[in-house]
C-alpha cells in the first residue's frame, strides 16, 4: 500500500501518468514546490470541494458560505498579526546557502534515526525541540542542532547560521500608477482565508440575519512563500484552503471547541479515512490568537502530519479589525435575556475549523493506491494497480465499454451514456481488449464499468463490475444509472 514510505515515489508516478498531478511548468524544467492538477485530479478535487461545501453549508442551517477576493487591503494583514508574527525560525547553512526552516530540519533528522531504529533519540529531539519552539529559545535550537551535528543535505555539513525569524507572506504591487513611496502601493497575496471572513463578519451577519451561534465557510486559494516546501503536495507554497469561522458567545467556546474537533473527525472518517490513521494532536505553543488549539493529524506515507486546524481564536481577529478599521464590529444578543441577562453589544469569539484541499487530497489518493497480484484458478499470476477511491467523490463514476466497435454496440453504449451523463461523470472508450479498458479503469479509479455485448441486444441486459472487488453481474441496462447513483449518494 502506499501507505508505506518506499512506495510514495510510485504514488507520484502514478499520479501523473493517470492525469492526477502534473508538475507546473514542467516543459520548463517545473517550478519547486508548485503543482497543477490534471483532468482527473481537477474532478476529484472539485469532488472533494463540494463534499465539504455541502456537509458545511447545506448540512447545516446556520452556516453560509461567502467568497472574499486574494487580495485585501494591507492593513488586514497589519490587524491580524501577519505582518509581525506570520514567520517561522530560519537557519542557514554557510557552506551550500541553503535555507532551511528549523522545525523541518529537525524532523528530517529524527526521521532518519528512525530508520536505523534509534526511535528513543529521536523522540528526545522532538520534545526538546518543541520545548524550545515553544519558548522562541533560537539560540537554544541552534545548540539542539549542532549537539546532534545535523548535516545539510547538500553541503554534508553542521556549519550553520544563527537562527532567525522570516516572513512568509508574498508582497506584490497594486495598481498601475507608480507611487512616491513604494511601500503604497504593497499588497500581500493572502496567506490564508480566515481574514476574509473576518472583515465581512457585519456584512453577512447583517445580510443573512444570522444569529449567535453562526459559522461562515469559505474555500479558495492562499500563498506562503514556504522556504522548506516538500513531499509532493502536502506543503506547497500555492493552495488551497477549506475554512469556516464559528462566531459564539464568550464563554462558550471551549464548548464549541470540543463540538467541532470531534465533529471534523468524524466528517473525515465519512470521506473512508480509517479512525487508526487519524488522530489529535494539541499543540504546545499556542498562536498569539488562540487560547486552545489542536491538529487532526493523519498517518501519510511519511509519517504523522497535520491534515486539520481546530482553533479557539478567541474574539482576537473582529477586535483587532474594530481598533485598526476605527469600525465597531459587534454584535447585539437580544437572546440574552432568554438566560437572564441583560441585552448587549460585544464581540463574539471564534471557533476555526481549517482544512487543506491538498492534504486531504493527498490523504485520499495515499489511501486509495494499491499494488495488488493474485494467483488465478489456473495457476497464473495476475497483478493490477488500483486507486479505490471512495465512489461519491472518484473523478469519474461509471466507464461505458463496447465490446466491439461494430455490431450496433457502440450506438447502444453512446445511447447510455447520454442517459447518465447528467446525472454523474462518465466516460466512454471502445479502443483495446476490455481486460485492458478494466485495468486502466482500476487504474484511474473509474468504481463502475459497463460493457456492452451482443447479449445485449438480445435482451437488454449489461454487465457491470465493480472496481474494488472485480467482481462482475449481469443487470438490465435500464437499472445502471439508478444503481450508480445508490452506490455514490
Amino acid at each position: 500500500m502506499a501507505n508505506e514510505a518506499n512506495n510514495f515515489q510510485e504514488l507520484i508516478s502514478h499520479c501523473k501518468e493517470y492525469g492526477y498531478i502534473f508538475q507546473s511548468s514542467e516543459i520548463y524544467d517545473g517550478l519547486a514546490a508548485v503543482y497543477d492538477y490534471g483532468q482527473n485530479g481537477a474532478q476529484l478535487k472539485k469532488n472533494i470541494r463540494d463534499y465539504w461545501w455541502k456537509s458545511m453549508t447545506q448540512l447545516h442551517d446556520n452556516i453560509v458560505g461567502i467568497d472574499a477576493a486574494i487580495f485585501m487591503h494591507p492593513t488586514t494583514w497589519k490587524a491580524s498579526g501577519h505582518v509581525d508574527n506570520f514567520s517561522d525560525p530560519m537557519i542557514d547553512n554557510k557552506d551550500s546557502n541553503k535555507r532551511y526552516r528549523v522545525d523541518h530540519l529537525i524532523e528530517g533528522f529524527a526521521d532518519e534515526q528512525r530508520t536505523t531504529g534509534n526511535d528513543k533519540l529521536a523522540d528526545e529531539v522532538l520534545a526538546s525541540m518543541d520545548a524550545l519552539l515553544a519558548k522562541d529559545d533560537y539560540a537554544g535550537l541552534k545548540k539542539l542542532i549542532e549537539d546532534n551535528n545535523i548535516k545539510c543535505a547538500v553541503s554534508k555539513t553542521a556549519n550553520w547560521t544563527d537562527v532567525r525569524q522570516f516572513n512568509l507572506m508574498f508582497k506584490t504591487e497594486f495598481g498601475a500608477v507608480a507611487a512616491d513611496n513604494p511601500d503604497d502601493n504593497i499588497v500581500y497575496l493572502r496567506p490564508e482565508t480566515a481574514q476574509g471572513i473576518f472583515v465581512n463578519f457585519l456584512n453577512v451577519q447583517k445580510t443573512g440575519r444570522m444569529k449567535i451561534p453562526f459559522g461562515i465557510a469559505q474555500t479558495g486559494k492562499a500563498f506562503r512563500n514556504e522556504i522548506v516546501a516538500r513531499q509532493f503536495i502536502f506543503r506547497m507554497r500555492e493552495f488551497e484552503q477549506m475554512e469556516m469561522q464559528f462566531f459564539v458567545r464568550p464563554g462558550t467556546q471551549m464548548e464549541w471547541y470540543n463540538f467541532w474537533s470531534a465533529e471534523r473527525k468524524k466528517w473525515h472518517e465519512s470521506l473512508g479515512i480509517p479512525a487508526g490513521k487519524l488522530r489529535f494532536h494539541d499543540h504546545v505553543k499556542l498562536a498569539h490568537y488562540a487560547d486552545a488549539a489542536l491538529d487532526i493529524e493523519f498517518e501519510f506515507p511519511f509519517g504523522w502530519k497535520e491534515l486539520e486546524g481546530i482553533h479557539s481564536r478567541t474574539d482576537f481577529d473582529l477586535k483587532q479589525h474594530q481598533e485598526f478599521s476605527k469600525k465597531k464590529i459587534q454584535y447585539f444578543d437580544n437572546d440574552l435575556k432568554e438566560d437572564g441577562k441583560p441585552y448587549g453589544n460585544y464581540i463574539p469569539y471564534v471557533v476555526e475549523t481549517s482544512v487543506g484541499l491538498d492534504r486531504l487530497f493527498l490523504t485520499i489518493i495515499s489511501l486509495a493506491y494499491a499494488e495488488e497480484k493474485w494467483t488465478k484458478e489456473d495457476g497464473t499470476e495476475d497483478s493490477r494497480v488500483v486507486l479505490k477511491i471512495p465512489a461519491k467523490i472518484a473523478p469519474t463514476k461509471l466507464a461505458i465499454l463496447p465490446l466491439l466497435k461494430k455490431d450496433g454496440l457502440p450506438e447502444i453504449a453512446r445511447e447510455l451514456m447520454n442517459d447518465c451523463k447528467n446525472s454523474f461523470m462518465c466516460f466512454y472508450e471502445e479502443k483495446d481488449a476490455i481486460g485492458k479498458r478494466y485495468r486502466r479503469m482500476d487504474a484511474i479509479g473509474t468504481p463502475f464499468c459497463v460493457t456492452i455485448d451482443h447479449q445485449t441486444k438480445e435482451d437488454n441486459t449489461v454487465t457491470i463490475r465493480y472496481r474494488d472487488t472485480m467482481t462482475q453481474e449481469r443487470i438490465a441496462i435500464s437499472e445502471v444509472k439508478n444503481l450508480v447513483l445508490e452506490k455514490i449518494s
